[in-house]
């Protein structure tokens, strides 16, 4: 079962204040124990064991009034005195004797269980001392009987003695067993009660130790928990500045985790966006400069055409003239055909350079017709054979089989073939290897133009399709911005891969037919 963050914490907080409340029961159980022990010590024993040592002081001082007694030689001297002590003695022994037993039935109220048959004992004992203490009030009266006659019996007076004396003795050693037995037992309660309040002092630091350790690590893992909301709060204040390459990547199935991975997500979203705005603007920035260079060419087109046509004629005129003239010398003959050559190479040049221009300015529209594209990168090829032959450029056809028609105008794709290809082979001065390769895909067919040159710097490759931009000398700076002009006319596209010193590869894609 997945927890939310609040309640991971709620609970983590609940087992410290769970932790601590079981130390703070476990401190007043402890207490309440003790008190109930101090309560059995000085209300329970130790008030028995004062009534005990009371009734044996009682009990001596019967004893030493019998030895008295018996030692007086008027016989109704020692009438008297039995007499006063069976009045005497026996009722405040019961009375004494009733005082006590009242008091350990009070102690069995409150006494815990496992005293309970230690008090039960005791009240057992009280009750034999009433009884022996009823016993001796007999013998008391039994001496007092014995010494009533005119001439008492001696041997009747000391069986009755004798017995009373031994009723004395069981009684005075009965209390002083119980007297003992309440001072070993409250010596024992005492000790045990030392002990325990040590063993729990030691238990209840144990455990307050063991609720801050818990405290404390609750607190870590809270702490823990919450960091990703610190590097959450981070990554949006770098969006926030505009840097969109945030990535929080927090793990997790809680809250906090999923809000992070929909950030990313979001960060994602803004980069992808930003730099199609970004491809958008330069695509409308190249746009722009192509409307400008439309106007520019239209009015240098209408400047110009006109009277390099014109130019043209005249010198075909004069070519025909200067063949037919009379010269004084072969020299001066080649030498003015040499000059109209060189003006009628430079009047076609321009005239290329003025149709480069019309057609950047005025693109025809293209006539779209399902074409086979390996036959016309065939054409391109068979066409350009020697001139690749020449440079010292090795073709390699890399035609997948079966590579399905493409939507295009075969004209206007065998101008932008011819175009990479004239490329290539400036970019190899030396030689090299050219490799046309064309691979099917879902959509579309994508036609790789791949040379071994020089390849090109990330900063030339970046401006590399805008209009009049070139490297090389002599260059107009049109081909390629036309080239990609009529791709994305016919629905494609046309792109760039270069390192330097390994080459550059024209990757195009055309819709499928």
């Amino acid at each position: 079962m997945k927890l939310s963050l609040a309640t991971r914490i709620f609970l983590g907080y609940a087992l410290v204040l769970l932790t601590f409340g079981a130390v703070s029961l476990f401190s007043v159980a402890e207490l309440h124990r003790n008190r109930l022990e101090i309560r059995l010590v000085s209300q329970g024993y130790l008030q028995l064991s004062q009534d005990a040592a009371a009734l044996e002081t009682f009990q001596t001082s019967q004893e030493k009034d019998t030895e008295r007694v018996l030692e007086q030689n008027s016989v109704e001297t020692r009438r008297a005195l039995i007499r006063l002590a069976s009045l005497y003695y026996a009722p405040q022994m019961a009375q004494r004797l009733e005082a006590a037993r009242a008091k350990a039935r009070e102690v069995l109220t409150f006494a815990p269980e496992g005293e309970v048959p230690f008090v039960m004992e005791l009240d057992s004992r009280f009750a034999e001392l009433a009884r022996n203490s009823q016993a001796y009030g007999h013998a008391v009266e039994a001496v007092f009987t014995a010494l009533a006659s005119e001439s008492p019996e001696s041997q009747e007076v000391a069986r009755a003695t004798n017995e009373l004396r031994q009723l004395e003795s069981a009684i005075g050693r009965e209390l002083r067993v119980l007297r003992a037995t309440l001072t070993n037992r409250i010596r024992e309660r005492v000790d045990g009660a030392e002990e325990r309040e040590r063993r729990t002092g030691l238990t209840i630091i144990a455990l307050s130790i063991m609720a801050i350790g818990v405290g404390v690590g609750v607190t870590a893992w809270s702490a823990r928990t919450l960091r990703p909301v610190r590097t959450l709060i981070e990554g949006v204040s770098r969006i926030g500045r505009g840097d969109y390459s945030a990535q929080l990547g927090v793990r997790g199935e809680d809250e906090v985790a999923l809000l992070a991975r929909e950030f990313d997500q979001m960060a994602r979203s803004l980069q992808a966006r930003e730099a199609q705005l970004k491809s958008q603007a330069e695509a409308l920035m190249r746009a722009e400069q192509l409307a400008a260079v439309g106007r520019i060419s239209a009015q240098i087109v209408h400047e110009v055409r006109n009277p390099l046509s014109s130019i043209g004629l005249n010198v075909e005129l004069l070519q025909d003239a200067v063949d037919s003239a009379q010269f004084d010398s072969q020299d001066t003959a080649t030498e003015a055909r040499e000059l109209l050559s060189a003006v009628t190479h430079e009047v076609d040049r321009l005239t290329d350079v003025t149709e480069q221009y019309l057609r950047m300015a005025r693109p025809a529209r293209p006539d779209l017709e399902p074409e086979d594209i390996t036959a016309v990168l065939d054409g391109v090829l068979d066409f350009t054979r020697e001139e690749l032959v020449r440079a010292g450029v090795e073709v390699v056809r890399d035609f997948a089989p079966g590579t399905p028609r493409v939507l295009a105008d075969q004209g206007q794709l065998r101008q932008v073939f011819l175009n990479l290809l004239r490329n290539s082979r400036e970019a190899m001065p030396t030689g090299g290897r050219l490799t046309v390769a064309t691979i099917p895909q879902e959509g579309d067919v994508e036609v790789t133009v791949r040379d071994t040159g020089n390849g090109m710097t990330e900063e030339v490759r970046r401006h590399l399709f805008e209009p009049f931009f070139t490297t090389k000398e002599g260059g107009t700076g049109l081909g390629l911005a036309v080239s990609q002009q009529i791709l994305q006319a016919h629905g494609g596209s046309l792109s760039c891969q270069s390192i330097p010193g390994q080459g550059t590869t024209f990757v195009l894609r055309l819709p499928r037919a």
